[in-house]
């Protein structure tokens, strides 16, 4: 007997309740403006997992600090209060301190060489070390390399440096190494970061170029200088807690995609950097070019002191990835 109409109503009214009974809605935070390529390939992400799980998976990106800063997410990650998000993985830190192991100066010449190391044995390591503390890493994106801005003058060798008071991250290794290079760092949040350069409350700051333009410093900075201090990986991470409650077929399309936009995120950066001096000094910058063999050896006592920190595994496979050709 053929199923009458109200019948076929009340079947498909069953089936879209049922479906989205079994939709999953997953908070995914990050500190920078929407028009950063974090964001664009955060909502990429999200778009791509919410058509290849039927609506299943519904990631929702929230960017510019709106769930908190780094160190509040990775903390809501760890206890489960965060689901996700795209994360400067030296904020990890606040965790295991072995991570601070990604912010060490002068690592790599080049971000082929820091790509293969954090998507070979490196990230292996650290992904363990995140996991321990109930978070998983899904993919390593890119930060990108670090330089420093001020409003003093052109900064081509470290004496440049010498008592300018620039913020740095909120981590010791990174105010040890501008302490080495004869600067005056200081921590603050990345949210008060602009209003305190307006305020002339410090007189620099270091971040990759994406940031520097994304985050308009160049409205109340006057100088670029290209130190690339530091090459910083990014972690698209997620809470265990909200990682169990997807079925493992789901999480193979999930990790699929994850490491799908860890490519595109890695080459939008790419191009980003190749178009960002162009742009910055549109908007007035000067721009310089520094002696990097100089800054290197100030901060070779930086590598001294933290070996013990991060152990000589984490040390020397930064050594053999950074030597490799």
């Amino acid at each position: 007997m053929k199923p009458t109409p109200l019948a076929l109503f009340s079947l498909i009214g069953i089936s879209a309740f049922c479906s989205n009974v079994q939709a999953l809605d997953i908070k995914l935070g990050h500190v920078l403006a929407p028009t950063h390529n974090w964001h664009v390939s955060a909502e990429g992400f999200a778009h791509d997992v919410r058509e290849a799980t039927n609506q299943r998976i519904n990631f929702q990106v929230f960017p510019s600090g709106q769930l908190g800063n780094e160190t509040r997410m990775v903390e809501g990650m760890q206890i489960g209060s965060m689901d996700a998000g795209v994360i400067g993985c030296g904020s990890f830190q606040s965790l295991e301190p072995k991570f601070g192991i990604v912010e060490l100066p002068y690592s790599w010449e080049n971000r082929e060489a820091a790509y293969a190391a954090y998507d070979g044995e490196l990230g292996s390591i650290l992904e363990e070390l995140a996991e321990n503390k109930n978070i998983k890493i899904l993919s390593w994106w890119e930060n990108g390399f670090r330089h420093v801005t001020n409003n003093r003058g052109p900064v081509e060798s470290p004496n440049d440096l010498e008592g300018l008071k620039i913020r740095v991250t909120p981590d010791r290794m990174r105010l040890n190494t501008f302490e080495a290079l004869g600067a005056n760092p200081a921590p603050l949040s990345f949210g008060e970061l602009y209003s305190a350069l307006q305020q002339g409350v410090f007189d620099a700051q270091e971040n990759p170029l994406s940031i520097i333009h994304s985050s308009s410093f160049y409205e109340v900075q006057d100088y670029i200088s290209l130190t690339g201090h530091v090459w910083a990986p990014a972690c698209l991470t997620i809470a265990d807690l909200t990682w169990n409650k997807i079925n493992a077929d789901d999480q193979a399309v999930i990790q699929s995609l994850a490491d799908e936009w860890r490519d595109k995120q890695r080459a939008m950066t790419q191009e980003d950097d190749k178009n960002m001096l162009e742009m910055l000094a549109a908007e007035g910058m000067q721009i310089n070019e520094v002696d990097t063999a100089a800054f290197n050896e100030r901060v070779q006592g930086v590598w001294n002191e933290y070996s013990d920190v991060f152990g000589e595994e984490l040390m020397e496979t930064v050594r053999q990835y950074r030597t490799a050709e």
